[in-house]
């Protein structure tokens, strides 16, 4: 058997990179700017129609 205080044991398993953690810094940037992209084409059909 292994000794389990050896230093192999003690190093911290990597996780993998998560898709959802990686996106998560982008989302103030995103949110706003598809709202704003949604409102000007909202507005154009509006005046398109009229």
């Amino acid at each position: 058997m292994t000794d389990p205080h050896s230093p192999v044991h003690a190093a911290p398993a990597a996780h993998p990179i998560d898709a959802v953690e990686s996106v998560v810094p982008f989302i103030p940037f995103v949110i706003p700017a598809v709202g704003a992209i949604m409102i000007f084409l909202l507005a154009m059909i509006a005046v398109t129609m009229a």
